[in-house]
């Protein structure tokens, strides 16, 4: 196979992560699918295997009755064996979530894995639900007609999700609440039984995703800074192309990707892909696959001429077909980036604290961020 040009190379190879590409096997039949004619981006690997993390997919023709059921009852025995509090910490865990999670049991699997069980207070959610309306009841509804207009158990006034999202919002009050909260919870309701969500939605928000939404907090802002720069350093080009010729900056791309999961961008079957290891790695992944999919839109911003056409394709990327066929080769991808995720977390936290501390003192005071937001190559 033909060696990918020296700015890919730069872009995917080694990572050196102790996280889930490391349970991945070398001799995966996702190494050969990555080849295959079906994705628009065949150079997009390294040629050893070793280099390159991915997905792994059961040798199982997995369209078979017997072999769903084999992976049904592996993510079954392992979610009885291994504790929900360990499951993200679980090499067993990583490996099946890289063979793939069921349909079947996926908002199972989504449960365990982020302890929601742990958050249940049995009769809660009823009660709950019959406060009163919140403040912002009125645009939950409009949110609900406006992003699921082919489920109509969402868009029902009586429904679900505004059920879920009123009463979360009650629950937790300094939350502001953002259509992307509606995306994430009607995600949820496409997979499990109401109850379920809701509490699978609190451990969601507490995990990771509350300060997103937080009106005191500046973690999308910290996170923006450290992905800028994460891109700089995956792509020079790319990033001079996006913050400097089209003027978008890193934040307007996260608000869109991070804070929706990339509920609002990709189909449901890469939604769901993303959101199995999403939940084992936490946030890096979301980096991760925002990278993957600036790599894939490569030359269409490098060709395009105005900000609009840019945030429009990368906004919904299939529009213009820039994404893998497979949703697997889009995670392979995003594990294969440079990209070292103790460095991610680390600066999430430093960059935050030095934005709180912007905003805390007096405009003519206020320190400049240090420039050494440092993601290094691998």
């Amino acid at each position: 196979m033909p060696r990918v040009s020296s700015s890919e190379d730069s872009m995917l190879g080694r990572d050196e992560r102790p996280s889930l590409q490391q349970d991945a096997r070398a001799e995966s039949p996702a190494a050969a699918s990555m080849h295959s004619a079906r994705s628009p981006i065949p150079s997009a690997v390294p040629e050893s295997p070793l280099d390159t993390p991915r997905a792994v997919k059961p040798v199982e023709d997995v369209s078979s009755v017997e072999a769903h059921r084999t992976r049904e009852l592996k993510w079954i025995s392992a979610m009885s064996s291994v504790p929900a509090s360990q499951a993200r910490k679980s090499k067993k865990i990583r490996r099946l979530v890289l063979e793939g999670v069921p349909a079947s049991v996926r908002y199972l699997v989504w449960a365990h894995m982020t302890d929601s069980k742990s958050k249940r207070i049995p009769g809660v959610y009823g009660q709950l639900s019959k406060r009163g309306k919140v403040a912002a009841s009125e645009t939950i509804k409009r949110d609900a007609v406006r992003c699921f207009p082919d489920q109509p158990h969402l868009r029902d006034p009586k429904g679900p999700l505004i059920s879920l999202l009123q009463t979360y919002l009650t629950m937790v009050p300094d939350i502001e609440y953002q259509t992307n909260l509606a995306l994430i919870a009607g995600h949820l309701l496409l997979q499990s039984p109401e109850e379920d969500a809701f509490w699978t939605f609190v451990a969601m928000m507490g995990l990771h995703l509350r300060t997103y939404f937080s009106s005191k907090s500046v973690q999308m802002e910290a996170d923006a800074m450290v992905f800028g720069k994460a891109v700089e350093a995956f792509n020079p080009q790319i990033a001079k192309k996006l913050f400097v010729e089209m003027s978008i900056p890193p934040l307007e791309l996260c608000r869109t990707w991070f804070s929706s999961l990339f509920a609002t961008t990709l189909p449901q079957e890469y939604v769901n892909r993303i959101w199995d290891v999403y939940f084992c790695e936490g946030p890096p992944f979301l980096f991760r696959i925002g990278l993957a999919i600036l790599f894939c839109s490569r030359t269409a911003i490098e060709s395009a001429r105005d900000r609009t056409s840019v945030l429009s394709f990368l906004a919904r990327p299939e529009t213009l077909s820039l994404l893998p066929s497979d949703p697997e080769d889009l995670i392979s991808l995003a594990l294969a980036v440079k990209l070292k995720d103790d460095d991610v977390k680390k600066q999430r936290v430093k960059v935050e604290a030095q934005l709180k501390l912007q905003t805390q003192l007096p405009q003519r005071g206020a320190p400049r961020l240090v420039s050494s937001i440092s993601l290094p190559r691998t």
